[in-house]
């Protein structure tokens, strides 16, 4: 399949690496290409410039956003940062038109002013917007008539969704949630190519509450393991 990934931190490089690996044709989405292509930092999270990536990882081609959902005739992944992606998707609705969008962004707000702020190893927990009565999913679903949304991939770190053996040997739980039960099942085959064994489809779109605001916990445990960023473990839904 061509599958497109619209962004290039370092989530959207574990699924880009593991779809290269699988067989597919690869295409990253980014604002600028260019100025992507000319950073020589890491970025804000310590991954080493893209172009070095790119260099290791021959066969992906760079485009902008639109130019790469365009080309896809498998799901689009969305690896834009929750407080920017409904921004960056917007002007590219066409190009998503009748298309599966996985969207695995958290709505973190960071750097914000808080009355009861929850110190991390790392600084000030970001805080979560939308929140409660709404979500990024279903603000990208709003966005994106035309296209069938699924929310999944963002109750693990994105290394773990496509490599779940890393964990327990692949015993733990992989949630999907979307209106469309054809778009959900296309998230949950790649799942499964991923080596996902157990895969819980929540239901609507609405469920993404729900795993967006999961994201604290997941914070909250890997502190508890010991792990100050990020976190290698799963989670597992007994029945």
């Amino acid at each position: 399949m061509k599958i497109a990934v619209l962004g290039t931190g370092g989530g959207a490089r574990s699924h880009i690496a593991k779809l290269l690996e699988l067989g597919h044709e690869v295409a990253v989405g980014t604002r600028d290409p260019q100025a992507t292509l000319a950073r020589t930092e890491p970025d804000m999270m310590g991954n080493p410039p893209f172009r070095q990536f790119l260099a290791e990882h021959p066969g992906v081609t760079l485009l902008t956003f639109g130019e790469a959902a365009a080309t896809a005739d498998g799901p689009v992944i969305n690896g834009i940062d929750g407080h920017n992606a409904v921004a960056a998707l917007t002007p590219i609705a066409g190009a998503l038109a009748d298309k599966t969008l996985i969207d695995y962004a958290v709505p973190f707000v960071y750097q914000h002013d808080s009355e009861h702020p929850w110190p991390t190893p790392w600084g000030v927990m970001p805080k979560l917007d939308p929140c409660d009565t709404d979500s990024l999913g279903e603000r990208i679903q709003r966005a994106l008539p035309d296209t069938k949304v699924v929310k999944s991939f963002v109750t693990q770190e994105q290394a773990t969704v496509v490599d779940p053996q890393s964990v327990g040997d692949g015993d733990h739980t992989m949630f999907v949630a979307g209106d469309h039960a054809d778009a959900k099942r296309r998230a949950t085959e790649l799942l499964k190519s991923y080596g996902w064994r157990d895969v819980l489809d929540l239901g609507p779109l609405v469920c993404a509450r729900g795993m967006e605001m999961y994201a604290h916990l997941h914070s909250a445990i890997g502190f508890g393991l010991g792990q100050q960023f990020g976190g290698h473990f799963g989670i597992k839904v007994v029945r």
